[in-house]
């Protein structure tokens, strides 16, 4: 039996989103507002073999740097992925996303009666009680929200 090789070309300029959790490149897409209308080049690969855990998602991103508030909101979704930054066909930097203790201002709370979606101006905070799968406690009102929950927010 022959081995085969699917190679996926290189970026000359642009992001690399490595390491996302398997099954979450298109929440990834779908919060960096790529919508593959634009015409920039867009890679998405996913379910790949990986040697640190069973499959994980990779999204290449050509001409676009993220912006700080896109990563934290990628921290959701896929608390170990990684942010390469390309430049002439070189990774130049490399990061890995941190999700905050304390969340404001990213996602608002699923209860419709926090004080955090009135017309108070609070800004939405929330306690990250777990990671992975993700659970997040309002500051206000205590409500208990889990990534289905902040997936429909993106």
């Amino acid at each position: 039996m022959s081995k085969r090789t699917l190679r996926v070309s290189k970026i000359k300029e642009g992001t690399v989103i490595d390491h996302i959790s398997g099954g979450h490149a298109l929440d990834v897409i779908k919060i960096l507002g790529i919508t593959g209308r634009a015409g920039g080049i867009v890679t998405i690969a996913m379910n790949v073999p990986s040697k640190t855990v069973k499959a994980k998602d990779i999204v290449k991103v050509e001409g676009r740097k993220l912006a700080s508030a896109e990563v934290d909101k990628i921290a959701l979704v896929a608390p170990h992925a990684t942010i390469n930054i390309i430049r002439n066909y070189r990774v130049v930097e490399k990061q890995r996303v941190k999700l905050p203790k304390i969340i404001r201002g990213i996602v608002e709370c699923a209860n419709p009666s926090c004080i955090s979606n009135s017309n108070e101006p609070v800004q939405s905070t929330f306690y990250v009680e777990r990671e992975e799968p993700l659970l997040l406690k309002c500051h206000y009102c205590g409500y208990v929200m889990e990534k289905p929950d902040v997936l429909k927010q993106f």
